[in-house]
């Protein structure tokens, strides 16, 4: 028999909120974490705007910010939410470091744009780059610490450092489902008696010129500058592509028998982890929605569930064209007539899409829908689009019984997650 697997412990920095009741109170007033781009000068983008996590610091949550300055911004935020997801679940009286991991969904640092810039004018002779020049200004320019601060492990390894956490310590970096994929693997990690703790979830900010420029290309993004707070509009027949956002989500899991010996909260227990691949294009969802039918049907089938069993269902919902129909296409395959008897909506429509964080943020987010029953609402869903004709929650939260919940994560690449999680 499968060993269970609780969450005991949540933790968030978001552009929506920088904890967990700040962010779902925030959601439930259906507000929008939505402005203009500040991080750095966007004034000659096609996209102007962005959701940032604003005035925060690693201070805010007891750490030296002086010790941290050279972090990523992005480890930052890792720290943040796994101190307070750490410190909520009491997991570190009697955990054996050996027993316990890390395994995290996060992206990649960012680079020293500036000064890469100056390296490239400086190279620059006749139209032509002189790569020796290049390397020479490099050395001279670029701060060691900072370099390796773009790695995406580093999140990981500075988290198991600061809580002692000798066990596994893995990322993975799995486009926008990189956090709900984490949190799957390391559920599997505890179910099979490999560890009995892990902190798990995701960080990432591309809230920077090569960021925003690679999605401007892919014309993912919004372009709705003039209306920053109604530029997400996931499921409306307007959208015209998703909001960057950043932050980082962390939730602790624990073994049940372990945490209702020591009496830890416990928010839900994760029931079902679905994973493919569309094995179709880089930039595209199979447009029959294959791979994402296939994971959320393994995903009901590893927890045990019937389609009747699932009373919310946070989707992926980025606001594109594509993702939205097609998400809506799956979700209709796989419920049938059930599907438009779910709730089904976008948080993204609030807070932006945190890309490698997303999904860690929107499980916890689904927890505390199940704590409180209350279905968070999509936002600027003014004009219905014919081929997304569910029940989205259309601009404010509602009370709804929730037991169970099913919350999807498709990333770029052709990467499906789906998480079921459930109340204990």
């Amino acid at each position: 028999m499968r060993r269970r697997v609780v969450v005991t412990g949540v933790g968030c920095v978001t552009p929506l909120g920088t904890t967990v009741p700040e962010l779902w109170a925030n959601l439930k007033e259906a507000k929008s974490g939505v402005g203009p781009t500040t991080l750095f000068d966007a004034s000659n983008f096609p996209t102007r705007i962005a959701a940032e996590v604003k005035d925060w610091s690693v201070a805010n949550v007891g750490e030296d910010a002086a010790k941290w300055e050279k972090r990523g911004r992005h480890t930052k935020f890792a720290l943040g939410a796994a101190k307070q997801a750490i410190e909520e679940s009491g997991v570190m009286k009697g955990v054996e470091p050996e027993r316990f991991g890390v395994y995290l969904g996060a992206g990649e640092g960012q680079q020293d744009f500036p000064n890469f810039s100056r390296m490239m004018v400086a190279a620059l002779k006749n139209g032509n780059l002189d790569l020796g020049t290049f390397i020479r200004e490099g050395l001279e320019r670029l701060d060691p610490q900072l370099e390796l601060e773009q790695e995406p492990n580093m999140p990981a390894a500075y988290l198991a450092t600061r809580f002692n956490a000798q066990g596994p310590n893995v990322n993975c970096l799995t486009a926008c489902a990189a956090s709900s994929q984490a949190v799957g693997e390391a559920t599997e990690m505890i179910r099979s008696g490999e560890v009995d703790v892990m902190l798990s979830g995701g960080a990432h900010s591309m809230i920077h010129p090569f960021g925003v420029t690679g999605f401007n290309l892919l014309t993912a993004l919004s372009e709705r500058n003039d209306e920053p707070q109604k530029a997400s509009r996931p499921f409306d027949l307007n959208r015209d592509g998703f909001i960057l956002g950043e932050g980082a989500a962390m939730v602790v899991l624990e073994e049940f028998e372990r945490a209702k010996k020591r009496g830890a909260p416990i928010y839900g227990e994760i029931l079902g982890y679905g994973t493919t691949a569309d094995a179709f294009r880089i930039t595209d969802t199979h447009p029959e929605g294959r791979g994402a039918i296939t994971c959320i049907k393994m995903a009901l089938k590893d927890a045990g569930c019937n389609t009747t069993d699932i009373h919310y269902i946070n989707a992926h919902g980025t606001s594109t064209q594509v993702n939205d129909r097609v998400e809506t296409l799956a979700i209709k395959e796989v419920f049938g007539d059930q599907a438009y008897k779910i709730p089904v909506s976008s948080t993204k429509s609030m807070m932006g899409h945190l890309i490698a964080a997303a999904g860690a943020t929107e499980l916890i987010i689904c927890l505390m829908a199940i704590r409180d029953g209350v279905a968070p609402p999509t936002i600027n869903y003014e004009t219905p689009d014919p081929q997304c004709d569910l029940d989205y929650v259309p601009n404010k939260a509602r009370e709804a019984p929730i037991r169970t919940i099913l919350t999807n994560s498709f990333g770029f690449g052709g990467q499906n997650i789906a998480l079921i999680a459930g109340a204990v």
